[in-house]
């Protein structure tokens, strides 16, 4: 795929405006409103539970529709337009203006999921539990989008982005994931250490609780030793303000303490649904982004350095638009703290089939996920299985399957 560079002073971003892509998940539910009261309006009261599952249909259709449409961006900017890029202060507001949106849908799903008379939109009585499964995953949906949101907020310096990543992870109940990831991920990445990195030959619903545990786990040890290394114990209430897992996990109790006051008991199912579904679908990015590749290990017992080589890649356009870039993760690892809107796709990066949505729901069907990864792993190493992160389980079976006999032996 070519990169088109522009001559120095003429290059422009083509995508500037197209970032406000970014704010179709957190507004997704006010737009559907209209839609659901027309179809009533119709007498198409089964239809009108369609548009509560808006979320699962943009992710698992319409995205990877549109990438395949739209294809590779093939855009790059270059080195001299870097900084007034980094500087240009449009691009961070497309990601604050996520959170607002984000929490204004919050309230009105969890207003639809509890009221008792929605006769206003057209409905007798309260949803249905089609329309309230739905809309739980569709909230959830954003939640998920908005880890990724969190994610770019969250390798930042500045104070304020760090505290709006903690406040966007709240709705998902994930805040630990801005330590675990970029004090834990970044370092142990595609190693065997590193919970968020899948493994060639295990699958999704065996990476996931994982994942998910192993990264809550390193997140409590990894902000108890910076605790520590302060001259405070981490079991000191004096601490707990200030110790950045306890203070996210906080945020969730408030805000969903305070909805469910608000809206009743009657809201707890939409909480832990449209959590767990958000949460699920960055870890079904988290093993995407990394599956089977492998730093080797130094003679010092360290890895080396992580390299392009490291991450899958995608360039496709839509979800990369959706995801600020989320897919160019090669330059994401080599530089955590660079904007989204300067990130670069590389050349020696190996490229995923597609964008990150169409392969989410591949993810969830192992023999079709190895059938069309699995391959792809082998040939990044030229054949060598010895160099693939292999999951410890299977390791004699796929060694026996893929090594050459003298290897196995050895």
């Amino acid at each position: 795929m070519s990169r088109q560079v522009a001559a120095p002073g003429e290059w422009r971003d083509t995508k500037r405006y197209l970032w406000l892509m970014g704010l179709i998940a957190p507004t997704l539910m006010f737009v559907m409103l209209p839609v659901i009261w027309g179809l009533n309006q119709l007498g198409w009261h089964r239809a009108a539970q369609v548009p509560f599952w808006s979320g699962p249909i943009l992710i698992y259709l319409l995205l990877p529709a549109l990438d395949l449409r739209f294809g590779a961006d093939g855009q790059n900017p270059p080195d001299e337009a870097m900084a007034q890029l980094e500087n240009d202060r449009y691009y961070r507001y497309c990601t604050y203006a996520y959170i607002p949106c984000q929490y204004l849908t919050v309230v009105l799903g969890a207003y639809l999921f509890t009221a008792t008379d929605l006769s206003w939109l057209g409905f007798e009585g309260a949803l249905a539990w089609p329309a309230k499964l739905g809309l739980a995953l569709t909230v959830g949906a954003l939640g998920g989008v908005g880890i990724n949101t969190a994610h770019e907020l969250g390798h930042k310096k500045d104070g304020l982005e760090r505290w709006l990543s903690k406040i966007t992870l709240a709705q998902s109940c994930y805040g630990h994931f801005y330590i675990e990831h970029n004090r834990g991920h970044h370092v142990r990445v595609a190693t065997p250490e590193d919970p968020a990195s899948g493994r060639f030959g295990e699958t999704f619903w065996e990476f996931l609780p994982r994942s998910v545990f192993g990264g809550l786990r390193s997140a409590w040890q990894l902000e108890a030793q910076r605790i520590r290394r302060a001259g405070s114990s981490p079991g000191n209430p004096r601490t707990w303000l200030k110790n950045d897992v306890l203070n996210a996990w906080a945020m969730s109790v408030v805000l969903w303490g305070a909805l469910i006051a608000v809206f009743g008991p009657a809201l707890i199912p939409f909480v832990v649904i449209q959590a767990v579904y958000g949460f699920s679908l960055l870890e079904s990015v988290n093993y995407i982004e990394h599956y089977g590749l492998l730093r080797q290990a130094r003679a010092n017992g360290r890895y080396e350095r992580c390299t392009p080589e490291h991450s899958w890649n995608s360039d496709h356009l839509v979800t990369n638009l959706f995801l600020y870039h989320l897919q160019r993760h090669s330059d994401h690892h080599a530089n955590p703290t660079r904007r989204y809107q300067t990130l670069r796709s590389m050349a020696e990066a190996p490229n995923l089939p597609s964008g990150y949505a169409s392969l989410i729901g591949l993810t969830y069907f192992p023999p079709v996920w190895r059938k069309l990864m699995d391959h792809r792993v082998l040939a990044h190493y030229g054949g060598d299985i010895t160099r693939v992160n292999i999951d410890p389980r299977r390791r004699a079976r796929i060694l026996a399957r893929y090594a050459p006999a003298e290897s196995v032996a050895t």
